[in-house]
């Protein structure tokens, strides 16, 4: 399923970042880091009652039309409307209503999606009473809360759920295949699109962040139906511009989480950032399938593939079974690969082998392998199960669940993969407590 976005609007210093903290700490059931992953601080997967969403810091807004700040304010607001599920607008209850939470108001009003008003710092049953005052933004009842000191927070995670759109389902099966194309800023993805398609349907540009929208592109691959999406690069939250650009994070998340595979562009002349190793953590966290693709081959220096190779690996290790091809988009070296490449990794998330031979697999990896325990209980796996594909996910009935070590999983992980292969995919595995309602 697709995720919702929800995105904290407001001017600078109410404690947007501080609320995103907040509402993603240790209390709420979080998508789990991966070990070996990392992730960017301005967004976070979060699940509270069984609804998940994708919530996004959008930074600080400053409504001054005398600034270039300002002017391109009215430009982020819009692509924030057009893009989020649902707003929070953060407002500083110490402050009351200022000049800027009126017209922020004012462009918020225009939308339709559902909206949240939050007056964070009421620290105090004061601060609470007189938070009555943003009653005349027009926006309706505001919500009182203190992100710091976690006052009330429950309570609008409570309100984000009941207001959020039932997530739409990605399209799966074999009749379309979705590829994100994704990366940095200045890495050659669009590029890559126009080398793909052979004509120019991107707009292709050496600035960085020249493509703001996410662009769908229909493609008939050897039959095979195909939706390229190209995104506007993802960077680190200190280097994002002023205008546009700001928001096109939430376009890239959007694209990850609706494709099946992606396209992942690194350039081969700075392997590999940090911001390449977010980027990838963002992929392996929603399960998708993914390609590495390391354009600029030509301006390469004289390394050779397998050192390049060996410091890939290295440097992404939580993603070794991810396809390499190492390509020139500009030149159109080796793109030619990149879409067999991409429906063999498709091909790899619909596999579904036999439960007796995924049983098979299973009980001789057990035999082999120290059991994990925990005092005198010793964990037992009973069966297995592929339970979904598109990605591939196995459920793993044991005797208790919570024995199953992180490093125990990885090993009957690499078993699945040497018998099977899913290759270019990451897996699925879940355990279930016998006995355990489904």
């Amino acid at each position: 399923m697709a995720k919702p976005i929800v995105a904290i609007i407001g001017r600078q210093n109410v404690g947007k970042s501080t609320l995103l903290n907040r509402l993603a700490g240790k209390r709420l059931a979080i998508v789990a880091d991966v070990p070996g992953t990392t992730r960017d601080r301005i967004f976070a997967d979060i699940s509270w009652q069984g609804t998940q969403f994708t919530l996004v810091d959008t930074g600080g807004l400053e409504l001054s039309p005398r600034s270039s700040v300002g002017r391109g304010i009215r430009a982020q607001v819009e692509v924030a409307i057009a893009e989020a599920d649902l707003f929070i607008f953060l407002v500083d209850a110490k402050d009351g209503v200022v000049a800027s939470d009126l017209e922020i108001a004012q462009m918020l009003r225009s939308s339709s999606k559902p909206l949240i008003i939050a007056a964070n710092k009421a620290d105090n049953p004061t601060l609470e009473s007189e938070a009555v005052e943003f009653y005349q933004l027009g926006l309706g009842e505001p919500l009182v809360i203190s992100a710091y000191h976690r006052r009330h927070t429950a309570e609008l995670l409570d309100r984000i759920a009941s207001l959020l759109p039932t997530p739409k389902a990605v399209e799966m099966g074999t009749e379309i295949m979705k590829l994100a194309i994704v990366g940095r800023p200045n890495v050659g993805k669009s590029t890559l699109l126009n080398a793909i398609l052979g004509e120019e349907r991107a707009i292709v540009d050496e600035t960085p962040g020249t493509t703001h929208d996410a662009l769908n592109t229909a493609l008939d691959f050897g039959g095979q139906n195909v939706i390229l999406i190209d995104t506007a690069g993802i960077r680190r939250r200190g280097r994002w511009g002023v205008g546009v650009e700001r928001y096109s994070v939430m376009r890239a998340l959007r694209a990850i989480d609706e494709a099946d595979i992606a396209l992942l562009v690194l350039d081969a002349t700075e392997l590999v950032t940090a911001q390449d190793k977010h980027i990838a953590g963002y992929i392996q966290e929603s399960a998708k399938g993914v390609i590495l693709v390391v354009n600029k081959w030509d301006l390469a220096q004289s390394k050779g593939v397998a050192e390049y190779d060996k410091h890939i690996r290295r440097q992404l290790r939580f993603m070794s079974y991810a396809p390499v091809l190492y390509i020139s988009a500009k030149l159109g070296q080796g793109v030619d690969r990149v879409m067999p490449q991409a429906f063999e990794v498709y091909q790899e998330r619909l596999k579904r082998p036999p439960t007796a031979l995924v049983n098979d697999v299973v009980e001789t990896a057990v035999a082999s392998h120290t059991l994990p325990r925990k005092g005198a209980k010793q964990l037992k796996v009973f069966y297995a199960t592929q339970a979904e594909v598109n990605p591939p996910t196995f459920v793993f009935f044991v005797n208790d669940a919570k024995l199953v070590h992180f490093s125990y999983q990885r090993y009957l992980e690499n078993k699945l993969r040497q018998a099977f292969g899913f290759g270019g995919t990451p897996l699925r595995l879940i355990f279930k407590t016998r006995g355990e309602p489904s």
